[in-house]
């Protein structure tokens, strides 16, 4: 037998010892993971001004599970008490700690709202825990009877809502709020919020004790690389959490540069990020409403913008012979030939609209 037959033949052995569940699963496609080339990469809703911090080389000792300087910065940011805050590996292990702790395995389930981010369902799907779906309506709003239909554990809200970039209505949320009072966790997930800072539902969770926050510094704050995010909720939720939490969520590193992001220097560094960004954005909504070929433009209030195209791999693939990489999201329930753009740089951008200008001109000859 060859070398490669007995890889083969390991590699068969393994994935048979491998969980059923492992063995059906199909895993998250991240953006990263499903880059091919490109120079631009506008795939990832990555913010592309991205800040410049120190560390301290003193990296012999096991970090603090729950850094006190991270926690306390990100408790007076948000506007909460130090025990209201639970750092973790990115917002995805809050979503995974929130499904461990507080769902039975093949009893419980969860509630999530097409088309909206794909890890609230393989979480789920991997600790065995049912997925109910309910679609937006129009892909935009919450459909408040249909969710009312369901009995689960935890409701996932995306707000701004990935990919499509809506806000959910307030008065929405107060009503999954109200209904699931007593009966389930219901988790806001913020990820994008310091692009409409106004519409955070972090004042409600005083009046409402199973609400939960997801935040992150992979956006706005522009530190994607560092997988740093927070759960916000009540002590009793955050303490459910710290039972199931590793005891090294955060390295060293992490933990100093969050410190730093979190500063009064860093906050302010991300809000002119923030303006920058929104008007990039604002600006590229207001080039692809004038170009033939664009069949909807979903109103954004992140760093992102979807676009319903007439083809979308069509485009994708374009762009990418032009080094530009965005992301089709045709895949998500509820959505057809989209494509979601996220918001670069001005020299990105400007290299975006050129591309997509040459694409849709020469599309709109081609049909005529």
């Amino acid at each position: 037998m060859t070398t490669a037959n007995n890889a083969n033949s390991t590699s068969n052995s393994v994935n048979t010892l491998a969980r059923q569940l492992v063995q059906d699963i199909v895993p998250y496609a991240s953006a990263r993971s499903s880059m091919s080339g490109g120079a631009v990469w506008l795939n990832a809703n990555e913010n592309a001004l991205a800040p410049a911090y120190q560390l301290d080389d003193c990296f012999n000792r096991y970090p603090s599970c729950q850094p006190k300087a991270v926690i306390d910065a990100y408790a007076a940011y948000a506007g909460l008490t130090p025990e209201q805050v639970l750092v973790s590996r990115g917002a995805d292990e809050g979503i995974e700690l929130l499904i461990r702790s507080f769902c039975e395995p093949k009893q419980d389930s969860i509630t999530i709202c097409p088309p909206t981010y794909g890890m609230y369902a393989i979480s789920a799907e991997s600790n065995q825990t049912a997925v109910t779906k309910v679609l937006l309506k129009d892909s935009e709003r919450l459909d408040l009877p249909g969710i009312f239909a369901t009995k689960p554990k935890l409701v996932f809200i995306c707000s701004p809502n990935n990919p499509t970039g809506d806000l959910i209505p307030r008065e929405d949320i107060i009503a999954v709020l109200e209904h699931f009072t007593d009966k389930a966790l219901v988790v806001v997930d913020e990820a994008y919020i310091e692009f409409a800072p106004t519409a955070s539902v972090v004042p409600l969770l005083s009046r409402y004790p199973h609400l939960v926050v997801l935040r992150t510094l992979s956006k706005a704050f522009g530190l994607a690389g560092l997988r740093c995010g927070f759960t916000l909720a009540s002590a009793d939720i955050i303490n459910a959490l710290k039972k199931m939490i590793a005891p090294y969520p955060i390295a060293e590193p992490v933990a100093q540069i969050a410190a730093q992001a979190l500063s009064a220097k860093g906050i302010a560094q991300m809000q002119q990020s923030v303006a920058i960004i929104n008007q990039l954005r604002n600006d590229f909504s207001t080039f692809v409403s004038q170009l033939p070929g664009i069949v909807k433009i979903w109103p954004s209030n992140a760093n992102y913008v979807l676009l319903q195209v007439s083809n979308a791999a069509d485009c994708v693939q374009a762009l990418i012979g032009e080094g530009i990489l965005i992301r089709n999201q045709s895949s998500q329930l509820g959505l057809t030939e989209v494509v979601r753009v996220s918001i670069g740089n001005p020299d990105e951008m400007q290299r975006l609209q050129q591309a997509m200008l040459t694409y849709f001109s020469m599309n709109k000859r081609a049909s005529a």
